[in-house]
């Protein structure tokens, strides 16, 4: 207790050391300058190191004395302070020099105050003494708990982690003084994480203490608690929180939960089918629970094949079933971990097994060949229903349907019920050497059952092609050739196939071999070449001679064709060069040709020609000649119960609303004019209604009719008559024209009527 009241006075000798040395130093200078000297004595401002204590509540609390030697006591001197908190923080007594605090200082805002002292004389306002630093300090009281500026903590630890594993670190702060009383030191401790971890009291480092399983508990909360002060009495405290999760390891091996699974497959499924699914479980989490499953035994009917999503263990077919042959399969399956450490091994022993059985169902399976597929040879040429091969399935179900065969894809075979193949027609090697069949085979029981199997069909090649030229020659030799010159190289070629190469022999016929103009001979390479046996031919006498060469090949039997070579005698024109000779012949081949592909020019542009013409007059004969085609002619005929005006007559009616379909015509004005008609009229009643004028009149109307545009078709018919005068009826109109011509024609028409009445 007594060191505590001390200790302010220790921890202010350093402050109080500079005062007390110039003190010293003072009193050492006035002993060596007496009194009488003339040099000025130095003197001192007397005051003692000032504290002040934080958070004082007392209203102007005194804190020291400021205090010179120069102050002799006279009522004008005063004391004065300048500087930080001056007036505001700090006062002091101008007479006595006492110093006060006004108000409470806060040390963690501010922990010195710098001020100057001031000697005045208020009498003469001169400065007395010269001014003085002195600096104010604010001691620490306990007023500051600690805190945790970055909580609450989070942090991760892998399971089963070793005792003193680190898992994180906290940190607190205190704003008070460390060194004051300890104010600021902190301890540190759990409130809440026992017996798991613990924490160390000086660094807050949080260590593990124990180990612990993600399996039963994957995370922990951990209270941490600091006091300063080291933890004395009166420290103050603050909390945070650290969320602990444990990461996992791989320290749980899959287990399945069942220990026996059923399945079922038909015996139809094909290979890859999915038959079912097991599964293990495995505590562990992540990578560490991802597992491999496979069979014990190697079965080669079933293989397993992991999901990577779901982690369950598909069984599938590796290998076709039959009920037939076996009903009941027992496989035997396991699984293990896919990533182990080495360090963890010791927590996965014996992989864990399972026992499947998978039944086969009985399906109704199409009938089943012998082999996947035949092949059969046959020679060319033989009879028909020649025999070729024999397939054969069966079908695997109990029952044993009778199975009934069909070909497709050719037409050239055949196949009875018990699968042997015929041949329909001979064959022929040289048109197809191959064929390509498939064979259907189809239960009887059940028709929808139905198996195919390829058939291939080799035909074996027989000697029934004779060789014969490999292109046609055109041979020419000149006049003056002379004897055993060659003149030509011929070669052949075999249609028939053979596995070695062909051998050919050419010879002359008996004939030509009797006429000693030419000679063959054979040469290797089945090539031969024909010669001269004379000198010296004639164009004018013998200008083609016919050849006929023989050509056996080495078949067995061989045989033999007979081949013609034409040979041209031609004037080599002084040379011994026969292509002048092969271009004299050739040219008028070019010249027909020539002709021949300009007469099928002309004959194309002739049928073109035609094809044109004929769609012309159709075209012409179906466009419409008139623009009236279509009109009802009917409309020049009319009905009336009254007398007309006759012909001229076309005010009373609208003759365009009477026809079917409106078509209006411009007026046309009669080519006969008035006083023609008058004078018509004027001969008729003269002479009366003779012949000539009648044919004069018509013969007029006949002209007038074909000249107009507007006329009817050519097949219309038009009649004219004279009325006559005198006649009872009167006049044909009751309508008066307001033409005076039209009524002086109708007035005359009427005389002519009357005429020829009389």
């Amino acid at each position: 207790m007594n060191c505590c009241l001390f200790l302010p006075l220790l921890l202010g000798l350093p402050l109080l050391w500079p005062c007390l040395s110039a003190t010293a130093n003072s009193s050492t200078e006035e002993a060596e300058h007496p009194v009488a000297s003339p040099r000025r004595v130095k003197r001192f401002w007397v005051w003692n190191q000032i504290f002040v204590e934080e958070e004082m509540s007392t209203p102007k609390h005194r804190i020291g004395q400021l205090k010179s030697d120069k102050h002799d006591g006279r009522p004008s001197l005063r004391y004065r302070i300048s500087g930080e908190g001056a007036g505001t923080i700090f006062s002091v007594d101008g007479r006595s020099g006492l110093l006060h605090v006004l108000r409470k200082l806060d040390r963690e805002d501010r922990a010195s105050y710098t001020l100057k002292a001031h000697m005045i004389d208020i009498a003469t306002g001169e400065t007395v003494e010269p001014e003085s630093e002195f600096i104010i300090r604010v001691t620490d009281i306990n007023d500051n708990e600690p805190k945790f500026l970055d909580g609450p903590y989070a942090a991760v630890v892998p399971e089963m982690s070793p005792e003193g594993t680190f898992v994180t670190q906290v940190t607190a702060s205190d704003a008070d003084d460390p060194s004051h009383y300890n104010n600021g030191r902190l301890v540190y401790s759990l409130l809440q994480g026992q017996p798991y971890f613990s924490i160390e009291p000086t660094t807050g480092v949080i260590r593990t203490s124990a180990k612990m399983d993600r399996e039963l508990q994957d995370e922990h909360w951990v209270i941490v608690q600091a006091k300063d002060k080291i933890g004395l009495s009166g420290a103050l405290s603050g909390t945070t929180s650290v969320l602990i999760k444990l990461t996992d390891v791989n320290d749980h091996k899959p287990v399945f939960t069942k220990s026996l699974y059923r399945m079922s497959v038909s015996e139809l499924a094909r290979i890859g089918t999915s038959i079912g699914t097991i599964m293990a479980e495995d505590k562990d989490i992540g990578d560490n629970a991802e597992m491999d499953y496979s069979i014990e035994d190697d079965s080669e009917t079933f293989d397993i094949i992991t999901d990577q999503e779901t982690q369950e263990g598909i069984v599938i077919l590796k290998k076709k079933v039959d009920f037939e042959n076996q009903i009941y399969y027992h496989i035997k399956a396991k699984v293990r971990n896919r990533h182990v450490d080495e360090e963890l091994m010791k927590y996965h022993g014996a992989a864990s097994t399972t026992a499947i059985k998978v039944h086969v169902d009985d399906e109704d399976e199409p009938p089943v060949f012998l082999r996947p597929h035949y092949t059969f040879e046959v020679l060319e040429g033989g009879p028909q229903g020649l025999y070729v091969g024999l397939v054969s399935a069966i079908d695997p179900d109990q029952r044993k349907s009778p199975v009934r065969y069909s070909v497709s894809r050719s037409k050239m075979f055949r196949i009875d019920d018990n699968g042997t193949i015929v041949t329909t027609s001979p064959l022929d090697r040289e048109v197809s050497p191959w064929y390509n069949l498939s064979i259907t085979a189809r239960e009887m029981y059940n028709v929808e059952q139905i198996s195919e199997v390829p058939v291939y069909i080799h035909v074996l090649n027989i000697n029934d092609h004779a060789p014969e030229f490999s292109e046609y020659y055109e041979t020419y030799i000149c006049e003056n050739t002379g004897s055993d010159q060659v003149i030509q190289t011929i070669s052949a070629v075999d249609r028939d196939d053979s596995l070695e190469d062909h051998y050919f022999y050419y010879s002359l016929s008996m004939e030509d071999k009797n006429n000693s103009t030419f000679t063959i001979r054979n040469k290797t390479g089945n090539a031969a070449e024909i010669l001269t046996n004379r000198t010296g031919f004639s164009l004018q006498e013998e200008p083609v001679f016919y050849i006929s060469i023989l050509i056996a090949d080495s078949g067995i039997p061989p045989l033999t064709s007979t081949n013609t070579l034409t040979i041209h005698v031609c004037d080599c024109e002084g040379s011994n060069s026969t292509q002048a000779c092969s271009s004299k012949y050739s040219m008028p081949c070019v010249e027909c040709r020539a002709w021949i592909l300009s007469g099928s020019l002309i004959c194309v542009v002739i049928i073109f020609g035609f094809i044109f013409l004929i769609i012309a007059l159709k075209h012409r004969r179906n466009k419409n000649r008139f623009p009236e085609k279509g009109t009802d002619y009917r409309d020049n005929i009319f009905r009336f119960d009254e007398e007309g005006g006759g012909e001229e007559d076309m005010e009373a009616f609208a003759i365009g609303e009477l026809r079917s379909r409106p078509v209006m015509r411009e007026h046309r004005t009669p080519k006969t004019s008035s006083a023609e008609i008058r004078k018509l009229c004027r001969l008729s009643l003269q002479v009366g209604p003779d012949d000539a004028t009648l044919k004069e009149f018509i013969l007029e109307k006949l002209e007038e009719a074909d000249t107009d545009p507007y006329a009817p078709p050519f097949d219309s018919l038009q009649t004219y008559a004279f009325e006559g005068t005198g006649s009872l009826a009167g006049s044909l109109s009751s309508l008066e024209s307001a033409d005076s011509d039209q009524n002086e024609i109708v007035n005359c028409f009427n005389d002519l009527d009357l005429a020829l009445k009389d």
